[in-house]
């Protein structure tokens, strides 16, 4: 079952499908290695990343298991990142929310804003009960905003990840339907 990407607003953000042209946004995005710092991978060095990483966007939505979205200030069209669901099914209605934004996004707020618009399409439209995320541990901006949104600590996978030659933790998070804040994030 194919899922719909959805294009989505709030009051300072346009949520939409990623398309080919975001290619060069998205390479300088995950390039950074200041953005990918606590990421589960290292930096990208090659732009066809950027490629895989929209066709694997293409064949998560095809296959039915997620959706990501381009995130980008409606005032003037510049791109800060994305956010998206993915893992998502339908018999257990769940889903884990992922998101990435530029370090000039960082401090606005547009990552709650985001993810708010991502997680109200995911419980009105989807009718999910739970989503998850997942963070490292030291990255506790991420974790800020999914406090922001909802989420309840819910436990730590110890050394889980491996990122050149970096071993950390990650915390898990979980929102269920009947916490959903649906003010939260705009």
């Amino acid at each position: 079952m194919t899922l719909p990407t959805p294009t989505l607003h709030t009051g300072r953000l346009r949520l939409r499908p990623l398309v080919a042209d975001d290619a060069d946004d998205l390479f300088a995005l995950h390039s950074s290695r200041t953005v990918q710092r606590y990421w589960d991978a290292p930096p990208w060095e090659e732009r066809a990343r950027a490629d895989q990483f929209l066709a694997r966007c293409r064949q998560v939505a095809e296959d039915g298991t997620g959706a990501r979205v381009a995130v980008d200030r409606a005032d003037d069209g510049v791109f800060l990142g994305w956010c998206g669901l993915t893992r998502w099914n339908a018999d257990y209605r769940s889903a884990a929310l992922g998101y990435c934004f530029s370090e000039a996004a960082w401090g606005h707020g547009y990552a709650t804003e985001a993810a708010g618009a991502v997680l109200r399409w995911a419980f009105d439209t989807l009718d999910l009960n739970r989503v998850q995320a997942e963070t490292d541990t030291r990255n506790v901006a991420s974790a800020r905003v999914l406090e922001k949104l909802g989420f309840v600590h819910e436990g730590t996978q110890r050394e889980d990840c491996v990122v050149e030659g970096v071993v950390s933790d990650s915390w898990v998070f979980g929102l269920l339907r009947r916490d959903w804040l649906p003010s939260a994030g705009g």
